[in-house]
């Protein structure tokens, strides 16, 4: 016996209930028009992921249960079965549930077990576990429904499932991206399959939600731990698989498209692009505006702020002082003409002067020091806001992990914006990626889009004269291998020294990643692509007495 199941890896919006409906029935349809017999989307795939407090509030829940209704009804009338994430009311409060239609009908549903309650997620405060176990039958096959941190569990609720009649698990999912994520799915699945005997299929969201980005990647795996089939990254994606019973009842899931791994700049530069677009988009802008200075870090993010988004929206603005060097002029200017984005010039200086001229009789008798180049970048800050108003667009940040990290940072002037595609990049990953960037361009025959010059000279804010990054801050390859192990891996100071990192600039850094939470605390989103970023994966008390030395 084959029949055709389809993996419905598609990009919910949350909240958007009805979009998320024509999404589904779209996808059914055309898994139906392709022979399927069972279409499978991913956890909570009607409501998009995580919903969190929409699901608190009454008429969401009214207009959620309609959209069931009519799901239900259009699945009877493309005569195709589905598996979709939703909701269903428990004991004292929500479960997040596996449901199963067949013949237009809800035939019962899974819940998921194990709520995941760490790094991004906040599952117990919305749903309560789900115990029970039972098969479902599709087509004389019977099969198991787990959600996500389910398959990450050994022992129930899988081991249940195996001692039932269930031929094959199905695993929905909204698993969100880090580095090399995808590898660990498939190993983890490797491993269930491995204490229960039943072959995978496992379907995940894809798709850009505030500061996640989910990155599809749905597979079918064998008992021989063979990938059947694998949907592409970072994409919306319906993929078939044709699944036979074997004498005996065991299922096999046949060969099929195996999409390919990225090499890891470019599954991080796809995350981001992502990750930008989808919250540009789902967020209703026109378009994005950024400063573009000349480095590398506004280089970086006004290359992926095109590839996601296309040059015609995006605005960038060059903002010289008297600091400002000709070879950032110059570097800019060819950015911006070989990304084809439009580039206008404001010159701070005049303001900056008004601002000196200003303030002089209440800073009468104290020196000049940091305050007069924070005052500079606010001044850049209040112009891209202004042209992002007249634009109708949104400011990007350009700052990076590193930066943000150290507190090299100005509140209301570099940080000021939407959204920052880098700030979970330290600031060798960015050297990475842009070269990265350029090497792809060459090898489709086209000019790099950052010239070499921005990569080889010396980071600097340009605020006074002759500055440069390391005049404040441990070199970036050190800097980041201390930020690495004290902010990603959470080690502390003799694990650190351990690395070979001199104990004065390690204590040195760690002071000021401590002492500049609350800069962090109101800076912009931006995309996830390590484990541990900054926002939702690490949460530290602003005020907070703890010292490391």
């Amino acid at each position: 016996m084959r029949s055709l199941i389809a993996l419905a890896q598609i990009n919910p919006h949350v909240g958007a209930l009805e979009k998320n409906l024509d999404t589904m029935i779209r996808h059914a349809r055309r898994a139906a028009e392709a022979g399927a017999r069972l279409v499978v989307f991913p956890e909570l795939a009607l409501t998009g992921y995580p919903p969190e407090d929409l699901l608190h509030k009454p008429v969401f829940l009214d207009r959620l249960r309609e959209m069931e209704r009519r799901w239900h009804r259009a699945l009877g009338e493309l005569a195709i079965d589905a598996v979709y994430g939703s909701i269903r009311q428990g004991a004292q409060g929500w479960i997040n549930a596996g449901v199963y239609v067949t013949g237009g009908r809800e035939e019962g549903f899974a819940g998921k077990r194990w709520l995941p309650n760490f790094g991004v997620f906040d599952e117990q405060r919305y749903f309560e576990p789900y115990r029970t176990v039972r098969a479902f039958s599709f087509g004389g096959m019977p099969f198991g429904v787990t959600i996500c941190e389910d398959l990450w569990r050994s022992g129930d609720p899988v081991a249940s499932l195996a001692r039932t009649e269930a031929s094959f698990l199905i695993n929905i999912n909204a698993s969100p991206y880090h580095i090399r994520k995808q590898r660990e799915r498939e190993q983890v699945a490797w491993h269930r399959i491995v204490e229960s005997g039943l072959p995978v299929v496992y379907v995940n969201m894809v798709g850009g939600q505030d500061e996640l980005v989910f990155d599809g990647g749905s597979f079918a795996m064998n008992r021989s731990g063979e990938v059947a089939v694998r949907a592409s990254g970072f994409q919306e994606e319906l993929t078939l698989l044709a699944v036979c019973r074997e004498p005996g009842g065991m299922v096999r899931f046949e060969p099929g498209e195996v999409g390919g791994e990225l090499e890891e700049e470019a599954e991080i530069y796809r995350a981001l692009t992502l990750g930008l677009g989808d919250y540009v988009a789902k967020n209703g802008f026109r378009s994005v505006v950024l400063g573009l200075s000349g480095g590398i870090d506004s280089a970086l993010t006004a290359a992926i702020c095109v590839d996601a988004l296309g040059a015609e929206r995006v605005h960038a603005l060059m903002m010289p002082s008297d600091y400002t060097s000709q070879a950032s002029l110059e570097d800019a200017a060819t950015i911006a003409q070989r990304l084809g984005i439009g580039l206008e010039t404001v010159a701070i200086g005049p303001m900056f002067d008004a601002f000196r001229r200003q303030l002089a009789p209440v800073f009468a008798g104290l020196a000049e020091d940091t305050t007069e180049e924070n005052l500079q970048s606010r001044i850049r800050g209040t112009l891209l806001m202004a042209l992002a108003n007249k634009k109708g667009g949104m400011v990007v940040t350009t700052g990076n992990k590193s930066e943000v990290s150290v507190g090299y940072a100005t509140l209301y002037g570099d940080m000021a914006g939407g959204y920052s595609v880098l700030k979970d990049l330290l600031k060798e990953r960015v050297y990475a990626l842009t070269r990265a960037r350029n090497r792809w361009a060459e090898a489709k025959g086209a000019l790099s889009p950052i010239p070499e010059r921005v990569l080889e000279r010396a980071p600097s804010a340009e605020l006074r004269p002759d500055q440069k990054d390391e005049d404040s801050l441990p070199p970036y390859p050190v800097l980041d291998r201390i930020l690495e192990l004290y902010v990603e891996r959470e080690q502390g100071l003799e694990e650190i020294v351990a690395c070979g990192i001199d104990p004065e600039t390690a204590i040195r850094v760690m002071r000021l990643v401590d002492g500049n939470e609350y800069k962090r605390r109101q800076a912009a989103p931006g995309v996830r692509v390590t484990r541990r970023a900054f926002g939702k994966d690490r949460r530290y008390p602003i005020t907070n007495g703890f010292r490391v030395s």
